[in-house]
């Protein structure tokens, strides 16, 4: 299975992944039903969950219901806990996930809007180095593994802060290699090869260490120490129950 889904990530361009795996993984979810593993996004419940990765497999990582990986088990728990939408929201969401996009849509506290520069699923083509709107317009920004691809990712984030409103919140998870201390860049690189062997896929052009958290303080954003190790605060038995490795930290920060 690792095989199959190995080669369409990088057989296929991702618009395209993205339209037809909802043909395929209610198919999928059927056969792999189970009580080992549980989604909290779906709820459903499987024998295992599905390996995935462009070059390092990750057993247990996709869920073959609603296609949430590690990240966005780890976000949504985050949110019900914090009750993010317990109040009206103006959301944008860059590079909307799937998991996500119609829970967003039909929470009646979610104003919400998504966009990409590639995704068919955005509602606003852009990219996130020029955002097209104005100052203060959103209480929550949602960008997730996203700067990993970004030329000038603090240009991005300088973005993202100037379109929050004063104490609005972004989710900005990226790849982080927590053994790394400092972020692993190199702009001459351009050979897909040395980019995924340096960077981890083809298409970073960086490698994310903890100085991430450094980068955002660095364009206004603030955050707690509690917020970012969340997946520490869980109990043992939550995180095997829903895949949840322990190297999963939540980016979330406040302008």
């Amino acid at each position: 299975m690792h095989q199959i889904i190995k080669f369409l990530l990088k057989a296929f361009p991702r618009p395209w992944l993205i339209r037809m795996s909802t043909v395929f993984n209610r198919l999928i979810a059927f056969f792999m039903k189970g009580d080992k593993v549980e989604c909290p996004v779906c709820g459903g419940k499987f024998k295992k969950f599905l390996p995935y990765g462009y070059v390092h497999k990750r057993e247990n990582a996709l869920c073959p219901k609603c296609l949430s990986l590690e990240r966005h088990r780890l976000m949504w728990l985050f949110m019900q806990e914090n009750d993010l939408f317990s109040e009206s929201l103006k959301v944008l969401h860059i590079a909307p996930e799937q998991p996500f996009l119609k829970r967003f849509r039909k929470n009646s506290n979610c104003d919400y809007t998504t966009g990409d520069l590639f995704s068919p699923l955005a509602d606003v083509k852009f990219d996130v180095q020029d955002i097209p709107f104005e100052d203060n317009t959103f209480d929550l920004v949602i960008c997730n593994h996203v700067l990993e691809h970004v030329t000038d990712d603090k240009k991005a984030m300088r973005e993202f802060y100037r379109i929050l409103k004063e104490g609005g919140n972004a989710i900005l998870q990226v790849p982080l290699f927590n053994e790394n201390e400092n972020t692993d860049e190199d702009p001459t690189i351009t050979d897909p090869k040395e980019l995924e062997r340096r960077f981890g896929q083809y298409d970073h052009v960086r490698a994310y260490g903890m100085d991430y958290f450094d980068r955002l303080r660095t364009v206004g954003f603030s955050m707690k120490e509690n917020d970012i190790f969340y997946i520490r605060e869980l109990p043992k038995d939550m995180q095997e129950k829903y895949c949840l490795p322990n190297y999963e930290l939540m980016p979330f920060v406040k302008k």
